[in-house]
């Protein structure tokens, strides 16, 4: 792991000396000593943000997070402990209350489902010929279900487009089609991705029911014996060797009482290429299929292939943790704010697939967002006086296996949802120095946006939608679960405008991201890291989180949103 440059260190001395000479200009007057003492107040609370939340202070964290003593932070193993650990200690030694009763951590059940890859057997059969598909560069593929074995015995193969269901649009990609006992092929994203038209669900933007998450959810809801997802890189926002180092290894699960027999049972992603070869050997074309399947009229078309697959598993059960700690509010403690982050990254590949480095080291992904949520406590703690609300900081656990300590969070919170007032998540920010813009992801949705605005207009900054949409973004990371449970959750971080490089910089930055870092062993610390952006983002949070820990007001959903009525209903009980 590089470290790093030098001129790094000194553009970060340049603005903390920039910042002191801007701390002597002249102070205005008050007319009232209410004003003068709240003025004071927040002197202080900025003069701790700025000495407090630096580049050097987030390094060190990160530096020692996305160590290859860490071995990549995977649930159940050695550098769960190590991360688990770390963060309690510097929540302890912050003087924070412990968030979960009288303990720092919050039991997750979880489940360790390890497919062994000499077991696979997954084979297409047409004209009764035989072909075994090759685990790894040609199928990738599990189940959530927690059992040692699966079978799935000649099961015919149907697209069905985009496997959506949704009445709002008046789509229905299973009408008039029976997929009990067979196997549905499905197109990544949503028709909105293709043809860019705003009037269908809602163009570039991806909506839920574009994730692949969902994908599966129906499918098994409609009673499938598997599904198998098609690549592509455009449509699903990363290459192919993201989805085989992501499925390679334990695979995770909240435990549950049935064994999770309600989903799949198995789920898969095929490359295009071979999802064409199989509509070409049908006598179709797939690119005539998927214009097709841009229409509500769209009718699934059985494929003339079936396909057997056999998988054993090692099953694992034990507990992973979410790691939470509070500064109990002065006058309204039971009403909290939070920042959250996922501690979690994939940990190490013994596949050999990355035979030079084969641990996931997760620096971008998630070491920057959790030493966010450390500066922040720290921060928080050294206030001569807490906020009259609860803050909260959070770090979940399992976020890379499908949002799981978040979810098992908001199902059994410490806080009631009716009482979490709202909170910032803080998942793989931005390390490439200041911008001009910050992107909120999911822009449109809450009045914690209007929050941002306002201070980010302090820092002579622009609030921008995110501008990746298409990425579906909104639903990739933990903030989701709380959106599901009603509370306005912001997630937003520095955008691609850069200060002095511009915004063709940045973007280069973040394609080579996801080329080549995201969820691969070079998710590392480099020459190119400049953590004056990410500083300048955390002291915009710290100053919302100030601002409504001290308010009476509560961030509410926007009108329009699907999560809207969702918190009405919540807060109509309190």
């Amino acid at each position: 792991m590089t470290t790093l440059s030098t001129k790094f260190k000194l553009i970060a001395l340049l603005s903390i000396s920039a910042f002191l000479l801007s701390a002597c200009k002249t102070t205005p007057e008050y007319s009232s000593p209410s004003e003068v003492a709240a003025a004071q107040a927040n002197e202080t609370a900025q003069q701790l943000a700025e000495k407090y939340i630096t580049p050097e202070h987030l390094l060190t964290d990160i530096e020692i997070l996305s160590s290859d003593r860490f071995g990549g932070r995977a649930p159940f193993s050695a550098g769960e402990k190590l991360t688990v650990d770390y963060i309690e200690q510097k929540f302890i030694a912050n003087g924070l209350q412990p968030m979960f009763g009288d303990s720092y951590r919050q039991a997750v059940p979880l489940v360790s489902i390890t497919l062994d890859p000499d077991t696979v057997k997954a084979a297409i059969t047409q004209n009764n010929q035989r072909r075994t598909l090759k685990y790894g560069p040609e199928i990738m593929l599990g189940t959530s279900r927690v059992v040692e074995s699966i079978d799935v015995a000649e099961s015919q193969v149907v697209f069905v487009g985009y496997g959506i269901v949704a009445p709002e649009y008046e789509w229905d990609d299973y009408k008039n089609l029976d997929v009990e006992g067979k196997i549905v092929m499905i197109l990544v994203n949503d028709p909105g991705f293709v043809t860019q038209d705003p009037e269908l669900f809602k163009g570039n933007a991806m909506t839920y029911y574009g994730r692949w998450t969902y994908k599966y959810e129906e499918a098994a809801r409609q009673g499938a014996s598997g599904a198998i997802i098609i690549h592509e890189t455009a449509a699903a926002s990363y290459p192919w060797k993201v989805v085989s180092s992501s499925w390679s290894g334990p695979q995770f699960v909240l435990d549950s009482a049935n064994g999770n027999i309600d989903r799949l049972p198995f789920e898969a992603w095929v490359p295009y290429a071979i999802a064409d070869q199989w509509v070409t050997a049908s006598g179709m074309n797939l690119e005539n299929l998927k214009q097709k399947a841009l229409s509500a009229n769209f009718e699934s078309t059985p494929l003339d292939i079936s396909l057997s697959v056999h998988l054993d598993n090692t099953l694992e059960k034990a507990k992973s943790y979410n790691v939470g700690a509070v500064l109990a509010g002065s006058k309204n403690p039971d009403e909290l704010f939070f920042y959250m982050g996922h501690w979690d990254h994939l940990g190490e590949n013994e596949s050999g697939e990355h035979a030079a480095d084969n641990i996931f080291n997760g620096a971008v992904d998630n070491a920057s967002g959790i030493a966010g949520v450390l500066a922040l406590a720290n921060t928080f703690s050294r206030l001569p006086q807490a906020p009259a609300r609860s803050i909260g900081f959070l770090a979940v656990a399992a976020e890379e296996s499908g949002l799981l300590g978040s979810a098992y969070y908001t199902a059994n919170p410490p806080f009631p949802m009716n009482k979490t007032i709202g909170g910032i998540n803080m998942d793989a920010m931005n390390v490439y120095g200041s911008t001009e813009d910050i992107i909120v992801v999911g822009y449109g949705s809450s009045s914690l946006e209007d929050t941002l605005k306002g201070n980010a207009t302090l820092q002579k900054r622009t609030v921008e939608a995110e501008p990746f949409p298409e990425k579906g973004y909104f639903y990739r990371s933990d903030h989701f679960n709380f959106a599901k449970r009603g509370v306005p959750v912001l997630y937003a971080k520095g955008g691609v405008k850069h200060l002095t490089e511009g915004e063709q910089y940045m973007r280069d930055l973040y394609a080579d991201y996801t080329s080549n870092r995201y969820h691969a062993p070079a998710d590392e610390i480099t020459d190119s890291w400049d953590l004056n952006g990410l500083a300048d983002d955390l002291k915009l949070f710290f100053n919302i989180g100030l601002q409504l820990g001290n308010d009476s007001s509560w961030p509410h959903w926007y009108e329009g949103n699907e999560f809207k009525a969702i918190r009405e209903a919540s807060m109509s009980n309190n």
